[in-house]
């Protein structure tokens, strides 16, 4: 199988990752925002979602490998599936395609964010918070949460991250296995923290949101962002340790 190229990364890794976060951001929205046809629709339609957001953008970035989040990128080199050289244009292209779909979101739902009561209440649209804030628990939940999903990646055999090719390998789930852990992941770990398990998930919509012309909007609570982004890098990377020490067992 070829190389993955840099430019291929830019291109797929910031159009998936901005499928990814509109449509991931967009099943928030359409929950939380009170003009909204599908306003409070409740958590499992919310991780619902969100997993067939994730499939989206991976079964479009396919060429790239279809990372979409550092901490698989990272989990990826660590396991000597991605190139070192190449962990800094995914995470960029990442962070841009972010940020591009959280402005798309917002573009989307305009006009609901507008007539919105509870404008102050619109940050979660785009990023995560606890329900309990205890940084040090909060980041140990984010570092599970993110080691089920990497390290099922690296173990899965219906993904091949050589060469930007889907690999069915025995199972045949694809891209549509991920959104099934992301969807169980949502379901069983995201209740205290709100499972951003990515960090280019997280800061990118949380920088976009802080330039949204929203009127009344909520604290940014920059003083938790690093849980989000911390949390998912030491997941990923301990997914990927593991997987090197296991992968002759």
């Amino acid at each position: 199988m070829s190389a993955i190229s840099d430019g291929q990364i830019w291109l797929w890794e910031i159009i998936g990752t901005a499928v990814l976060i509109l449509l991931g951001a967009g099943v928030v929205a359409g929950n939380n925002l009170v003009k909204s046809g599908f306003h409070n629709s409740g958590g499992l339609f919310i991780n619902f979602g969100w997993g067939l957001a994730v499939f989206a953008g991976a079964s479009i970035a396919w060429q790239s490998g279809a990372h979409l989040n550092p901490a698989v990128t990272l989990g990826l080199a660590i396991a000597d599936k991605t190139p070192w050289s190449q962990v800094p244009v995914y995470i960029c292209a990442q962070m841009i395609g972010a940020f591009i779909g959280a402005m798309l979101c917002y573009a989307a739902y305009k006009k609901n964010f507008d007539a919105d009561p509870h404008p102050e209440n619109t940050r979660g649209i785009f990023c995560t918070g606890p329900q309990v804030k205890n940084y040090f628990w909060n980041t140990v939940t984010e570092v599970i949460g993110t080691f089920v999903l990497v390290f099922w990646i690296l173990r899965s055999p219906a993904i091949s991250q050589n060469g930007g090719t889907l690999d069915l390998g025995n199972s045949g789930l694809g891209y549509a296995g991920v959104a099934f852990v992301v969807l169980v992941i949502g379901n069983s770990l995201g209740g205290p923290t709100g499972y951003a398990i990515n960090p280019a998930r997280d800061l990118a919509p949380r920088i976009a949101y802080a330039l949204m012309p929203i009127k009344g909007k909520g604290s940014l609570e920059w003083n938790y962002a690093w849980v989000p982004v911390v949390g998912p890098i030491i997941g990923g990377a301990l997914a990927g340790g593991l997987f090197l020490l296991t992968q002759n067992v």
